[in-house]
């Protein structure tokens, strides 16, 4: 498979990594090939397309959408380009990948998704991939937890704060589209439909903290669950002591699971259905064959990275290709989170409870 990949900061770093390493961690018919960098600027663009392995480059994304030999166009591209490159490289026919948040707003999501029905897509939430996740997931499913009461989630940076970051496209909102309603609760919300299901309705404040700035600084969200439960939701990137934790916690009639993505191979679990002088949660260390891709990386208690969660997406992605199985989160996902991020923006203007939109395009 010939990539494109549009976007040379963080995220192409972590998803170039994550081409050159499918592979060893993964059978595989499809590899990937690192045909087309594409980014704004020239000089680092080849510096870049040198140290990770990229053949060609260009500063013009629309090259990456036209040439007939580009398989997958991968948008890791400032947000407000997203709904642009993905509609045109849809309509060309190519498979698409995008980071998160999917769009800048619930329609541009849903144009995304309309234009790419008859192609394959992956949203980049790789958190589903950090194996304690996947974990949770299967515990949750197997019914370990009993009836679900309570949802937590927090995503807490610090950098806010730093007087040195006062600008970059995240803190404009023509390009960021929002502050940490769509950079951080994006991850969250995508985390809980996955592990709790769909939001009935919530209620939100957003504030900003830096004078003169239009996007949030800090988000906070009451949520009522489809399946009964309880939510509360918060990220800021004012948190000091923080500097990327991503937690969450459920709490259900059989057990309880706590996760923090700076301990990332640790997950929490509390059976509240054995002897009563035997329970207390237990850290568990998810890293042993039976334990989602347990088998992929290292030995046991052989600890995996952040970057491992990139390489697990993509691996998962090409294997439901190699057997025309469905794959998730694709654009339809997004457009699910798009739409509780809409209503977050839409209570926090209003002060009134509201429902999320219909997901469907």
């Amino acid at each position: 498979m010939n990539i494109a990949l549009i976007g040379q900061g963080f995220m192409g770093r972590a998803h170039s990594n994550a081409y050159n390493q499918v592979a060893h961690f993964f059978e595989l018919k499809h590899r990937p090939r690192l045909k087309l960098l594409c980014g704004r600027r020239a000089d680092e663009l080849r510096t870049m397309a040198a140290r990770w392995g990229w053949e060609e480059t260009t500063t013009d994304w629309r090259e990456a959408v036209t040439r007939p030999d580009i398989d997958v166009v991968d948008i890791a591209a400032p947000n407000s380009l997203h709904a642009p490159i993905a509609i045109a490289a849809a309509e060309a026919g190519k498979i698409v990948f995008a980071e998160k948040p999917m769009a800048n707003t619930l329609d541009e999501a849903r144009r995304m998704a309309a234009a790419a029905r008859g192609v394959r897509t992956m949203v980049w939430f790789n958190y589903r991939r950090v194996p304690a996740i996947a974990f949770a997931k299967r515990l949750i499913e197997e019914g370990r937890l009993g009836r679900i009461f309570h949802y937590r989630a927090t995503y807490l940076q610090q950098w806010g704060n730093d007087p040195s970051r006062k600008s970059g496209w995240k803190l404009e909102k023509a390009v960021a589209g929002s502050g940490v309603t769509g950079d951080l609760l994006s991850h969250l919300f995508d985390t809980a439909l996955e592990l709790n299901g769909p939001v009935s309705r919530l209620s939100a404040m957003q504030t900003t903290f830096e004078a003169g700035r239009e996007i949030d600084d800090a988000a906070a969200v009451m949520v009522e669950f489809a399946n009964g439960s309880q939510g509360t939701f918060e990220a800021t990137r004012y948190a000091v002591g923080a500097v990327n934790q991503n937690r969450f916690e459920i709490h259900g009639s059989r057990g309880m699971v706590r996760f923090n993505l700076e301990d990332l191979n640790r997950l929490e679990f509390h059976d509240a259905t054995i002897d009563a002088a035997e329970q207390g949660p237990r850290s568990i260390l998810v890293t042993a064959p039976a334990h989602p891709y347990g088998t992929n990386f290292w030995k046991p208690g052989h600890i995996i990275g952040y970057e491992h969660t990139f390489i697990a997406a993509l691996g998962d992605f090409l294997r439901a290709v190699e057997r025309d199985e469905e794959f998730h989160p694709d654009f339809g996902d997004g457009v699910a989170v798009q739409s509780v991020l809409d209503a977050v923006e839409r209570s926090a203007a209003s002060g009134a409870w509201t429902t999320p939109e219909k997901a469907g395009v």
